[in-house]
């Protein structure tokens, strides 16, 4: 093996595992939007259409995980720890698997999603996967820590108005739907939306650590 060769085993691939992260980042925020554009939708077989996006989009970002797991594989120096690169892609990839098992049920149950927790929790998501994409792309160079720092703060406070909106919404509920099938299906997708938020938490306190370390 030639000594060039021998040095591009040692050389980090900052490039490829920030882009990387990157790419499901983006991923991460496209699906949220799509999450919004699905409970605005009032026509089944539209939503179905939406549904069917989302679940793409869901492979192309476990593609792009699979990827990273590679490269960590093939690689000895890497931009951060090891564990933090595993850390990242795998919470990034749970936000995408329950993106898609929220779009999933309020299609399989036929709920109408014009309902005001599931709506609320929606834009919440929306807000949630926009500022894991901001932090995730402040990381290749970490020079505006204050974006990083004021959108991991907004995840945060967003996984905590999550909280409420599910208590509310289950709360009322109870209080407002007589039909019992509807109050299993609606507190299901209330729990899967609100366990989204948490991933995006989870995420971000992956983030919060790396630039704790390497800031």
């Amino acid at each position: 093996m030639s000594l060039s060769s021998i040095m591009k085993i040692f050389i980090p691939k900052d490039r490829v595992f920030y882009s990387l992260f990157e790419e499901v980042a983006e991923g991460v925020s496209v699906m949220g939007k799509l999450m919004k554009e699905l409970v605005a939708e009032a026509d089944y077989d539209k939503r179905a259409t939406i549904v069917a996006r989302v679940e793409d989009q869901e492979h192309v970002n476990d593609d792009l995980t699979h990827r990273i797991f590679t490269e960590l594989g093939r690689n000895f120096i890497t931009p951060f720890d090891r564990e933090d690169i595993h850390y990242l892609a795998t919470s990034l990839d749970d936000i995408c698997d329950y993106i898609h098992a929220s779009a999933k049920k309020i299609n399989f149950y036929k709920v109408n999603p014009n309902d005001i927790g599931i709506q609320k929790m929606a834009d919440l998501i929306e807000q949630s996967a926009e500022q894991i994409r901001i932090a995730v792309r402040e990381l290749r160079n970490m020079r505006n820590m204050r974006n990083i720092t004021d959108a991991l703060v907004k995840v945060n406070s967003i996984e905590n108005q999550a909280d409420d909106i599910f208590d509310m919404s289950i709360e009322r509920l109870f209080d407002t739907e007589p039909d019992a099938k509807e109050v299993i299906k609606k507190r299901e997708i209330y729990q899967v939306m609100e366990i989204v938020t948490d991933k995006c938490e989870d995420a971000a306190n992956v983030i919060e650590s790396i630039i704790i370390k390497y800031a």
